[in-house]
């Protein structure tokens, strides 16, 4: 005898996939598209020498330039997460690599108009947060069964974080080189995202929706999406919150604050420095990434605080290179806090995705990723500071700091 009561439809990833789907690695398709708009996003970096010294900018000017990046990333981190909880993952990550080539688009025509690279740079930082938020969650999902059941916890955050780091690494050291050795330097490196980012997107088509909320499974509004409770949960605001923005902090001064300080000692060869020395920082960053799978695991309680220890070091030895001006003390300060930043990432999307419920996990990823890059204003800081403060003792500052940040995670961590 059967019931009268109409059957639920039921999310899509609840139906058992052909064998061919499972053994696919579907994950890889997003990571795909993670990595080239992440290789879009920092290709700009280490152009800023370039545009100081062809098109005759102030650093004011370029400074200005690269804040324009957050205006885009923060409100596609914050919206775009909760958004893709209500609506799927699919319909914004392929919104993303078309806002990547239109921002790469304007910046390869904009040489020469500071507006047009201004709006560029949003473009950029808008398609970034997209996938950083929308595409961490999606691969979490997609590395976990039915779509990969052989993967080991933590799968998802190690391939975000991966496909993440190794598009800025590429980026900005293939971006710097173009610049530096073609005739075309304010054309080359864009145009090789645009193709780059135009491949890998017609690779994601076929990719399958995970989120519940895409068929029909869960309803709410986006002002509900929007109420991330583990936000502000003691737990995410003394322990997540303290490192967040140290992540990009440690990153951003390897590779806009390290370079400037040597600059003098590479004439000529200023912009393919500041790629290479950018590319030595984010290939740390690999490198802690897979230490991390060894020694970090995914509901480990001190992780973080683990992580911000080697912060300190980090900052440590970028005093000393302030204070000697040593091009060897600086490339080892630069793979130090790229080391650092690697280990803080995925700690910090690990405990993030780990305390999210599962219909706020995008939002909380958008949340985590918008106080990463609050990291982002550092460089600018010091820039302000430096006429009134050398950068050594400003490091020096910085490592009292995490030392202060470390201490409020430990306890934290101890209680909660």
């Amino acid at each position: 005898m059967t019931s009268s009561t109409p059957a639920l439809p039921l999310p899509e990833s609840s139906f058992p996939l052909p064998k061919w789907q499972v053994r696919r690695p579907h994950w890889l398709a997003a990571a795909g598209v993670l990595f080239a708009v992440a290789w879009g996003g920092n290709e700009f970096t280490p152009l800023l020498a370039m545009y100081r010294i062809h098109e005759h900018m102030t650093t004011q000017s370029v400074n200005i330039l690269l804040g324009a990046y957050v205006l885009g990333i923060i409100p596609a981190l914050l919206i775009g997460g909760p958004l893709s909880d209500l609506r799927g993952r699919r319909p914004l990550m392929h919104l993303a690599p078309a806002l990547s080539i239109t921002g790469s688009l304007l910046l390869m025509f904009g040489s020469e108009s500071h507006p047009l690279l201004f709006v560029g740079r949003i473009f950029s930082g808008l398609a970034l947060g997209l996938v950083m938020a929308v595409g961490s969650s999606w691969i979490k999902e997609l590395s976990a069964a039915p779509f990969s059941p052989d993967a080991e916890p933590g799968a998802g955050a190690r391939r975000a974080t991966m496909a993440l780091t190794v598009g800025f690494a590429l980026g900005a050291v293939v971006a710097a080189l173009l610049a530096q050795f073609t005739p075309i330097p304010e054309i080359a490196p864009y145009l090789v995202n645009i193709v780059l980012t135009s491949v890998l997107w017609f690779v994601l088509i076929g990719t399958p929706e995970t989120h519940p909320n895409s068929t029909g499974g869960h309803h709410e509004s986006l002002l509900d999406a929007l109420r991330l409770r583990e936000a502000v949960s003691p737990r995410f605001l003394l322990i997540v919150l303290p490192m967040a923005p140290w992540v990009f902090g440690a990153a951003a001064s390897a590779y806009a604050v390290l370079p400037s300080l040597v600059a003098d000692q590479v004439p000529g060869f200023e912009v393919a420095f500041a790629g290479i020395l950018c590319f030595i920082a984010l290939s740390f960053g690999v490198a802690s990434q897979q230490l991390a799978r060894k020694f970090i695991k995914p509901h480990s309680q001190r992780a973080i605080a683990s992580a911000m220890l080697a912060v300190i070091v980090g900052v440590a030895v970028a005093a000393v290179a302030a204070f000697t001006l040593n091009m060897a003390i600086t490339i080892a300060a630069a793979a130090t806090l790229g080391f650092s930043y690697g280990l803080l990432l995925i700690a910090g999307l690990q405990e993030t995705q780990r305390t999210a419920r599962p219909e706020h996990l995008g939002g909380m990823v958008g949340v985590y990723y918008s106080l990463t890059y609050l990291g982002f204003f550092i460089p600018a800081i010091l820039s302000a500071l430096a006429p009134m403060i050398s950068y050594g003792v400003m490091f020096i500052a910085g490592g009292v700091i995490a030392t202060v940040s470390v201490l409020v995670i430990m306890a934290a961590t101890k209680r909660l």
